[in-house]
């Protein structure tokens, strides 16, 4: 009865280091590794895209902010353009600068000879349209990278889990043995592959549905000051027509 229960005691003793967390990753085979090693990656990447994402909405919302208070605080926008115009450093003012480029070269070329007004204004609407276009696409950089982990690294934790499971019923049919001793290191495997798979979805989800609401709404704001932009260009033209 002494052996017996001594012998219960050293094999409790195995399943428990096997269920650590890096047993169950030097005891897996090389196909679970490969999967294990895959997802840490994908979250680790995850990870540095989210916190990067973060700062940058942060930092173009706080610099769009402070633009418009400039650009809305009554001075010339010729002087605003002279002075940010060379280097704008975020997309409100990439929007304001690729529109006043074009103002200027289309009323220099409107002085040279009589070009429509409309031309003008369209020249000017199709411009602030592409570097719009450009402009969310570049803050968009990385976020399907983002929406790939959160729909498939479930499904490869799945395959690391069916795999683990697998080696459990080869090790039963090779030792015909079912004891906890046997059979909990293989299942505890084979649901951490699933647990990885998880730890990396679920942030790249959530992450990739706040940074898409975020962006949507960047968007409409800078479809908002294209509007507004192109009114006061439109104005100054009736009134230069006049």
């Amino acid at each position: 009865m002494g052996n017996e229960a001594l012998t219960a005691a050293q094999l409790a003793g195995s399943v428990s280091s096997d269920l650590s967390m890096w047993g169950l990753f030097l005891r897996a085979d090389i196909v679970v590794k490969a999967v294990m090693i895959a997802l840490l990656l994908s979250s680790f990447w995850c990870w540095t895209i989210i916190f990067e994402k973060i700062l940058r909405i942060r930092r173009v919302s706080r610099q769009a902010d402070e633009f418009e208070v400039d650009f809305w605080s009554g001075g010339s926008l010729e002087e605003l353009y002279d002075r940010i115009g060379h280097k704008p450093d975020h997309p409100l003012a990439v929007l304001f600068a690729s529109a006043m480029r074009e103002w200027r070269r289309s009323t220099e070329r409107r002085a040279a000879r009589e070009a429509p007004i409309g031309g003008i204004q369209q020249r000017i609407a199709q411009v602030m349209r592409v570097t719009i276009d450009r402009e969310i696409e570049r803050l968009e950089r990385y976020l399907g990278f983002l929406a790939t982990v959160g729909s498939t690294a479930p499904f490869i934790g799945l395959f690391g889990t069916v795999w683990g499971i697998m080696n459990s019923f080869h090790s039963i049919a090779l030792t015909k043995n079912t004891s906890l001793a046997v059979v909990a290191p293989g299942i505890a495997e084979a649901l951490f592959a699933t647990a990885l798979g998880l730890v990396a979805a679920i942030p790249a989800v959530v992450a990739y549905n706040k940074f898409s609401a975020d962006l949507t709404r960047y968007t409409t704001r800078l479809e908002g000051f294209s509007g507004e932009f192109q009114a006061i260009l439109s104005r100054q033209l009736d009134e230069e027509a006049a």
